[in-house]
């Protein structure tokens, strides 16, 4: 874990994923309510294990509202879209190259060349990690992820996910 990581974020996150987290590096994003919703994740854990979820999508509740998206079958509609829009496909590959390149300049591991996050850069698979991504990295970055964060419920109006007591 990273010490420069603010004990009040990574006692958060603990929270949030009921465990605590691993290779945690940094907060990549903050919910409107102020909490991290997701954390950037060191390439290879401390025990040497190849971490290819660069950005982990961590808000229970975004999470929960991926899982009723992907439940709904809407992967399988993507996926056939990127099959059908060379433009879509395009931009989905530019994701991954820009995923691929971020990691890479964290910590190079020859087990995940080519391997990036959520089925890019040819199908769609894991919501939660392109959620993660587009989240992390702006929009317009990861075409897929900017509709998922589109296509979700605001996961934080019903204020923050982990009480304040549960933080510290």
């Amino acid at each position: 874990m990273n010490e420069s990581v603010d004990p009040a974020d990574l006692a958060a996150v603990e929270a949030q994923l009921g465990r605590p987290p691993r290779g945690t590096r940094a907060v990549a994003h903050r919910c409107p309510c102020g909490l991290p919703d997701v954390v950037e994740t060191t390439p290879r854990l401390a025990d040497g294990t190849p971490f290819p979820t660069l950005y982990y999508l961590t808000c229970p509740r975004a999470s929960a509202a991926c899982g009723r998206l992907e439940a709904s079958g809407v992967m399988k509609e993507m996926t056939a879209r990127l099959a059908e829009d060379p433009g879509l496909a395009a931009a989905y590959q530019a994701a991954h190259r820009s995923y691929l390149v971020a990691r890479e300049a964290i910590e190079p591991v020859p087990e995940l060349t080519g391997v990036s996050a959520g089925g890019m850069p040819g199908r769609v698979k894991c919501l939660h990690a392109l959620l993660g991504h587009a989240l992390a990295a702006g929009p317009g970055v990861n075409p897929i992820g900017d509709e998922v964060r589109a296509a979700v419920e605001p996961w934080w109006t019903g204020g923050p996910c982990v009480p304040r007591e549960d933080r510290e």
